[in-house]
């Protein structure tokens, strides 16, 4: 039977508080956002917070975020609970890096895919046919990717020129472009630090400035997953076993395979954001490069809510904040104090008009606190500045927690036949 005729999971609505809140709204937060970004640039002088070469920066940090994230939302629309991301993210390092310094850039790119698709196949392994825990099973894989990397390293790196048994030797870089004169032009009006205009132009610029190709191909990741899950046979059926794999198998899909196919694909996006780190952003293998990033991906997926567009979103996010570590991060993460302050103040305002007068009051006193912190100091220490991704991290998903609706039966153990 085609599964054309699948309906659509019915499950349990969200409610008033869960609505997916609307393209202009969504358009209309981001610009308050920005216009307040901007007073508080203004204010505080800490130009650097919507420079251009801050948000270029921004970019190139959330991409492998963005591609664990991706991987999240592939395995988890399937009903597999991913938290191996990471453990792929290693893999796909550590096997760019390893075909990067040997036969080129590229050809590191496609064996980092390679490593993270092995993961991937572990994991699908372990959770699909043995049943295995998923969280379990991730666990578990991030720790053998760590440890089959930091014993491959001693045999491949160590006696190689320039490398060491926790160092690559270096890896031939992609290039970067621009994009012909808009870019530098784009520069220059930042540079005028004029109120918005200036803003705007350095959230473009950097958008379009110092681009590695293998960005490009990122960014474009993210609505070609959207269409081949919401647009296409193929992933309504892909998705119709993470809603619900009892219904799908009475209409003919193979539960099994499709959930293979959605992590091996989910280890393949983790093993490019791997190779991204080790072939882009450093051009060099090092231990322990991934640093959290596949689980800060898993985050960005959960605040988006299991889709695309919030996930770039979340990854946007959190990879601006891991950015403040290499330009400018005291000043700048000082002057985001000022900005979140700000943002809790209008976050006390909703709540109050939602009624819900008890986490406005806490909302209020931690917007006080966070004044206060802003006004009795100049700088953050730097121990803050490393610390901000995994805080916004925590933060933020504390305060969307509410609006979440995850797969239906995702992390849910299936068995072939089940249903009958």
């Amino acid at each position: 039977m085609s599964t054309a005729t699948i309906a659509k999971p019915k499950g349990k609505q969200p409610g008033k508080g869960g609505r997916r809140m609307s393209l202009p709204v969504l358009l209309l937060v981001i610009s308050g956002v920005l216009i307040l970004t901007s007073v508080v640039r203004l204010i505080t002088g800490a130009d650097g917070i919507t420079s251009t070469g801050q948000m270029s920066t921004a970019l190139r940090a959330a991409v492998p975020i963005g591609l664990a994230g991706l991987g999240g939302l592939w395995a988890e629309r399937a009903g597999v609970v991913n938290i191996g991301l990471e453990g792929m993210m290693i893999l796909g390092t550590w096997f760019g890096a390893w075909a990067g310094y040997q036969w080129g850039p590229w050809t590191g790119v496609v064996f980092g895919i390679a490593g993270g698709a092995i993961g991937g196949l572990l994991h699908a392994i372990a959770t699909v046919t043995f049943r295995v825990n998923h969280i379990v099973s991730g666990v578990a894989l991030n720790i053998l990717a760590l440890g089959t990397t930091r014993y491959l390293s001693k045999f491949t790196f160590e006696d190689a020129p320039q490398g060491s048994s926790k160092q690559s030797p270096p890896i031939e870089s992609l290039g970067t472009f621009d994009i012909p004169g808009l870019s530098s032009w784009l520069e220059t009006l930042n540079e005028k630090h004029w109120f918005l205009i200036s803003d705007l132009a350095g959230l473009v610029g950097g958008l379009i400035t110092n681009l590695s190709p293998l960005t490009v191909v990122a960014v474009a990741l993210v609505p070609a997953t959207w269409y081949v899950l919401w647009r296409t046979s193929f992933g309504l059926r892909l998705r119709s076993c993470g809603e619900n794999p009892v219904a799908a198998e009475s209409l003919g899909v193979n539960v099994y395979k499709y959930k293979y196919i959605a992590v091996i694909i989910s280890g393949g996006f983790a093993g490019l954001g791997g190779a991204f780190l080790s072939i882009v952003a450093s051009n060099v293998y090092l231990d322990g490069q991934t640093a959290g990033r596949g689980y800060i991906g898993l985050a960005a997926m959960i605040f988006g809510n299991w889709m695309p567009g919030g996930l770039a979103l979340g990854a946007g996010l959190f990879g601006y904040t891991d950015s403040l570590n290499l330009r400018g991060g005291a000043t700048n993460v000082h002057a985001l104090i000022l900005l979140i302050a700000i943002l809790l103040v209008a976050g006390v305002a909703y709540l109050a008009w939602k009624k819900k007068y008890v986490p406005a009051a806490i909302t209020a006193a931690v917007s006080a606190l966070m004044f206060i912190w802003y006004v009795s100091t100049d700088e953050v220490p730097n121990q803050v500045v490393t610390a901000t991704p995994y805080v916004v991290t925590l933060l933020v998903l504390s305060l969307s927690a509410q609006r979440l609706r995850m797969p239906k039966a995702d992390g849910l153990p299936y068995r072939k036949g089940q249903g009958k």
